[in-house]
């Protein structure tokens, strides 16, 4: 699983630098950069959590920034803000994750007997 991780989050940071470089009609590229960042996001490690949720907030900031760039600053704001939609993904899953074990651990101590 760790592997199919890594190699969905590499995708998503491919995709978003493509997506910010070309334009394909017809595709939605931002939603399949949140899908496959998702599925990155599932076996990634929550010890860089805090840092993932801080990127969601800075690299569309960044790509902001980098837009009065002469002749690239659109193609850097967006990927800066594709990257920021991947960022999204693999934070929705370390949240998710996190509210699991948060409830599980809920759950498995309510039927422990310890009390």
């Amino acid at each position: 699983m760790e592997k199919l991780s890594g190699i969905a989050t590499a995708l998503a940071v491919v995709l978003a630098v493509i997506a910010g470089l070309v334009d394909i009609p017809g595709v939605d590229m931002a939603l399949i950069i949140l899908v496959v960042a998702i599925i990155g996001g599932i076996g990634a490690d929550q010890d860089g959590a805090v840092r993932m949720y801080l990127a969601v907030l800075v690299l569309p900031a960044v790509g902001a920034a980098l837009g009065a760039v002469p002749a690239v600053g659109d193609y850097l704001t967006a990927i800066f803000g594709n990257l920021g939609v991947a960022a999204a993904g693999v934070s929705a899953s370390l949240i998710v994750r996190r509210l699991i074990e948060m409830v599980m651990g809920g759950v498995s101590g309510l039927t422990s007997g310890g009390d």
